[in-house]
């Protein structure tokens, strides 16, 4: 009797085929497009993470950068002014306090400027 890997074969695609779930047409139907996509995907998913911490900090960056400005200063010379006073608030904290408490923000540009 003939031995086949019949059933590992088909939990194989299977289970590449699950991954592709939800890619369109072929790309989530036949195993070898599933499989460059699925691949694909996953060499993608590696880089966009990296890239979602750049754009994230791009975003609080302009969101301090608007709220300083409204008060007449600069981003630039905001963060070195904080930094001489030793203030040490990552740029996330600092654009939800822009965003969430104004007077907060306003303190803590009197802080920058005095440095």
């Amino acid at each position: 009797m003939r031995v086949t890997n019949a059933a590992a074969s088909r939990e194989r695609r299977r289970a590449r085929l699950e991954l592709a779930k939800g890619f369109r047409g072929a790309r989530s139907k036949l195993f070898r497009i599933a499989t460059e996509a699925v691949d694909r995907a996953m060499r993608l998913s590696t880089e966009h993470r990296k890239l979602k911490k750049r754009d994230f900090r791009q975003l609080w960056i302009g969101r301090i950068n608007a709220a300083t400005r409204a008060e007449g200063m600069s981003y630039s010379k905001f963060m070195a002014g904080l930094i001489k006073a030793g203030v040490t608030l990552n740029r996330k904290m600092l654009s939800e306090i822009a965003i969430h408490d104004p007077a907060g923000f306003k303190t803590l540009i009197d802080i920058a400027k005095n440095a």
